[in-house]
């Protein structure tokens, strides 16, 4: 079976990154560097690896500076799609931005995900096991524990066919979303107008058996505040060595 790679991605970099100030007082989240790089270019750079042409980058904070960034940049190729007006939230954004992004699944990516790959880029892996006909959303999950930066409770409990449920209120679940997922635009018929969280959409695969999780190899580092920087850092240097 041959794999088809998502041509086109959708970046999410328009947030006021509020837990990572002082650094974003004057700067946006996706462009505070890490190891010598902007997070964004991090993940723009992977998706280039990966194959995709096309990114579809959101912005509202800071707008302009993220505009100035990309600029230059042919692969992958940069579209805006402008929230300045309105900040939509995780799927209002997607909602907003599907008439550029077409009508094939997409990578949706955090702008402020970091990982160290395993022997198989992880792009390469969910390309790999996605399917449309039974998957309406395919996420890449990583460990809670082990992870660094990540002291939560959990996302999701993973079923053996890799189908998805969402944690139960007062337990601890042992994946948590990675911030990178393949997303069929089937997921967003009758989705709600503005903003919106994706989470509401999720729920609704999950009950339909479409929500489905693929294990991280891997490193995952939720650089979400200043202390966590440098050791993700150390991370990355660890491994580059």
């Amino acid at each position: 079976m041959s794999v088809s790679v998502p041509q086109t991605a959708m970046v999410l970099a328009a947030g006021f990154g509020q837990r990572m100030r002082p650094l974003t007082d004057k700067m946006p989240k996706p462009l505070v560097k890490v190891a010598g790089k902007a997070l964004l270019d991090h993940v723009l750079d992977r998706l280039a690896d990966a194959g995709v042409v096309r990114a579809v980058v959101n912005v509202h904070y800071l707008a302009e500076q993220i505009q100035r960034h990309v600029a230059a940049r042919t692969v992958p190729r940069i579209t805006i799609s402008d929230e300045r007006g309105e900040l939509l939230d995780t799927g209002g954004g997607v909602v907003k931005a599907l008439p550029i992004i077409g009508d094939a699944p997409f990578f949706h990516i955090n702008s402020d995900t970091v990982w160290i790959d395993g022997v198989t880029p992880n792009l390469t892996r969910l390309a790999e096991a996605f399917d449309p006909a039974t998957m309406d959303a395919l996420l890449l999950l990583a460990p809670g524990a082990g992870s660094i930066g990540y002291a939560g409770r959990g996302d999701f409990l993973m079923a053996s066919d890799g189908r998805l449920k969402t944690r139960p209120e007062r337990d601890v679940a042992p994946f948590v979303y990675a911030g990178a997922a393949i997303l069929s635009p089937r997921l967003f018929d009758d989705a709600p107008q503005g903003a919106f969280s994706l989470t509401k959409l999720f729920a609704r695969a999950i009950e339909q058996g479409r929500l489905h999780g693929l294990r991280l190899e891997g490193l995952w580092m939720h650089v979400g505040t200043p202390e966590a920087i440098a050791e993700a850092e150390e991370a990355i240097s660890v491994s580059t060595g």
